[in-house]
């Protein structure tokens, strides 16, 4: 009877973990925050879990692993009692027997069971997922300082883990608004493409400064055409006759049209964006002051590349 009560608590306690693992990463965090702001306990305590996602993993961690401890024991005095402790056949019998019987009930029928239905689930075995937490709290506090330490070592945030959670969970989000009809097939693209290059540095969408072309100032309009027509571009950078490879701003081809000078004698000034900065700020300010070209600089004001306003837009779409 003992043997048969480990074997059936481990397997209990597997499937429990294992499916609260696979339930709690794929709970909609939009749902509990507006179930926690009702007032609903529960839903504020699996909030707090997914931002504090070391501490739920650790106690899951210790679970699943006295679960398979407690298996593995049942499996062990249940083949010493049929089989006897020194017979091989134990020893081979016992687990091809109860492998399949554990991975079914103990891993895969949970995790789908809670992939299927997370917010029910969770919401029945969440006050057992806060007692297993107490009662493990030593060595949950043990794996949260090693994790803690091997974070100083190796660099990698907890918020960094939390955005990219965040970022995936709103892109589900978009994509069922999308099969339910509320977003058009162009807004969800949109969404996407701004979560893929939010975090992007300039850099990346930069021309480098070896590849910028540039006319001078009091160039032709017909060369400068000619130039445009060839680069298929609207506007083209004017370069600084005093300062080899600088650029003092940039010229327009709807401008030229408009101007009655043949010469290019009028120049916009350029705007200038630090490399540190990301792909939507730059895109963000270069929209704000309504300009075509940017360019690109490092901390010492040194030309690292150009900028294109059309180029940053695209690559919302693009999502690269």
């Amino acid at each position: 009877m003992t043997i048969l009560l480990l074997l059936f608590v481990g397997l209990l306690l597997s499937a429990y973990f294992s499916g609260t693992e696979t339930g709690l990463y794929r709970v909609s965090r939009v749902r509990l925050l507006l179930d926690a702001l009702g007032g609903d306990w529960i839903a504020r305590g699996l909030l707090w879990l997914t931002n504090n996602p070391t501490l739920f993993i650790a106690t899951t961690l210790i679970g699943n692993n006295t679960a398979n401890c407690l298996v593995s024991l049942g499996i062990v005095l249940a083949t010493e009692r049929i089989f006897g402790f020194e017979s091989a056949m134990s020893q081979l019998i016992g687990p091809v027997i109860c492998a399949p019987i554990i991975f079914v009930y103990g891993e895969l029928l949970p995790k789908s069971l809670y992939y299927l239905a997370p917010n029910r689930l969770l919401r029945v075995g969440t006050p057992l997922l806060f007692g297993f937490g107490l009662l493990f709290t030593p060595l949950t506090l043990m794996l949260w300082i090693f994790g803690r330490i091997l974070q100083k070592l190796l660099g990698e945030s907890p918020e960094q883990v939390r955005l990219m959670l965040a970022r995936k969970e709103l892109a589900n989000v978009l994509e069922e608004g999308h099969h339910a009809g509320i977003l058009k097939p162009a807004q969800r693209d949109l969404a996407q493409g701004l979560f893929s290059v939010a975090h992007r540095s300039v850099i990346e969408s930069a021309i480098p400064a070896t590849r910028v072309v540039t006319v001078r100032r009091g160039a032709s309009k017909s060369e400068v055409f000619r130039l445009a027509r060839r680069l298929q571009m609207s506007a083209i950078p004017v370069k600084s006759e005093s300062h080899p490879g600088g650029i003092v701003g940039y010229v327009r081809m709807v401008d030229l049209k408009l101007d009655g000078n043949p010469r290019v004698e009028e120049v916009r000034p350029m705007l200038k964006i630090r490399s540190s900065q990301t792909h939507i700020d730059a895109l963000i300010q270069m929209q704000n002051s309504r300009e075509s070209l940017a360019q690109v600089v490092d901390d010492d004001g040194n030309l690292v590349g150009l900028l294109n306003n059309h180029r940053l837009i695209e690559a919302l779409f693009r999502g690269v």
